[in-house]
């Protein structure tokens, strides 16, 4: 999922897709946890490069895993939890290539910011990165 800075939704994409209305919980629900995170760090975040804030927190099913950008930017990813292939270090590179991702759209002089994100290449990418994790 990609949430703006006012947390609506831009982006969000499950598989299978059986269950989207469940995930689409779990990721609002996971920005309370973001809002943590980002108020512990303080001026810590505005000093870090590396916006990636780790593992929000496990549930019988799945782990949740949050990154934000420098404009607060929320980037969720719902991973399961049988899945023990994904290292923190998958993880971690995941988001930066959906952070880049994004910004290409951002660079798209015909995208409005805070418009759902309707692209072709965004949808190739984040589908290829969700058949490698499935």
């Amino acid at each position: 999922g990609l949430l703006c800075s006012q947390n609506y939704p831009l982006y969000i994409r499950s598989v299978p897709t059986e269950n989207e209305l469940k995930f689409h919980y779990t990721v609002h629900t996971s920005l309370d946890v973001v809002d943590e995170k980002i108020s512990a760090m303080g001026k810590a975040l505005v000093d870090q490069r590396e916006l990636y804030l780790g593992l929000l927190y496990p549930t019988e099913d799945y782990k949740v895993y949050g990154y934000v950008t420098n404009s607060k930017v929320k980037f969720v990813m719902v991973v399961d939890s049988s899945n023990t292939a994904l290292r923190d270090n998958e993880i971690r590179s995941m988001f930066r290539k959906l952070h880049n991702s994004y910004t290409d759209i951002m660079c798209n002089p015909f995208y409005n910011p805070g418009d759902r994100i309707h692209s072709r290449a965004f949808d190739t990418m984040v589908n290829s990165m969700m058949m490698q994790v499935c």
